[in-house]
């Protein structure tokens, strides 16, 4: 199936969405929750799997969503298709703060390997799969890198990453180590493998974890200064432990808690 042709814009800096126009019969694929609003005359349809037109049958359809469930995505995709006249606009919105990054796959390929909950929306045909590293180190040791997400096909899909993106390109045999969590996206030309990082001291108090990703070229590699994974610890280490409230600058908060002495003491480490 040909992939549908759309024109785009993403819109704002820190919280950014990205709206997609459709023309008369074109469609697009969004994760469950993902549409910010749409104008009148687009159907919405929520589907089995991810909505591409090579899942045959039940059992592909099956196949599909399953692949989905392993990479922490919901079973179903939500197909928005034109039924009007005119031109119609959709939006998709970030989950998080950081950027939305276009992804012409005709352009990287035909594939691009991500991080699993990086997918945000795509042209219709663009089909979801998984992308299982190869290797056991990889398996036993690579956090968010051991399943990551496939796209395939020809037209655009776009991706979501935390905080600042820069984007790499790695020559043939240039390598570079990255937190396993910063890596958003590649080419699937580029060797993805955990290097331990070396020193017990530093695997014990470096704050970094044990291993590094190593990405090896050539390829593209895109990175995130932010993820997902880091700033949900920071919110979690930050939050009340035992079910009050803390109040900023408040010292009769902190009385009312019996934890001022404590809050002093603890800081964001409460």
């Amino acid at each position: 199936m040909a992939m549908d042709v759309v024109d785009y814009e993403i819109k704002g800096s820190e919280m950014q969405f990205v709206e997609v126009e459709l023309d008369p019969g074109e469609a697009a694929i969004g994760e469950a929750g993902s549409m910010m609003f749409m104008d009148a005359g687009i159907d919405m349809d929520t589907v089995f799997g991810d909505g591409s037109a090579n899942q045959g049958g039940f059992f592909g359809k099956l196949l599909g969503a399953g692949k989905r469930l392993v990479t922490g995505e919901s079973l179903f995709t939500t197909v928005y298709t034109n039924q009007g006249q005119g031109k119609r606009r959709i939006a998709f919105a970030a989950p998080y703060p950081g950027k939305i990054l276009p992804m012409n796959l005709k352009q990287l390929g035909g594939t691009l390997i991500c991080q699993k909950d990086a997918f945000l929306c795509a042209a219709r045909g663009v089909s979801l799969g998984i992308a299982f590293q190869q290797k056991l180190s990889v398996g036993f040791f690579g956090g968010e890198g051991f399943i990551m997400q496939k796209l395939d096909g020809d037209g655009l899909a776009f991706v979501h990453a935390g905080g600042t993106v820069v984007k790499r390109e790695l020559q043939a045999g240039q390598t570079l180590l990255v937190d396993t969590g910063c890596v958003v996206a590649f080419t699937p030309n580029v060797n993805f493998e955990i290097q331990y990082v070396g020193k017990v001291k530093t695997a014990l108090f470096g704050g970094e974890g044990l291993f590094f990703a190593k990405l090896t070229g050539p390829g593209t590699v895109w990175l995130q200064s932010l993820p997902f994974s880091r700033l949900a610890s920071r919110v979690f280490a930050a939050a009340p432990q035992r079910g009050g409230s803390r109040e900023e600058g408040s010292i009769l908060g902190g009385f009312g808690a019996g934890g001022l002495l404590g809050g002093v003491l603890g800081g964001d480490d409460e």
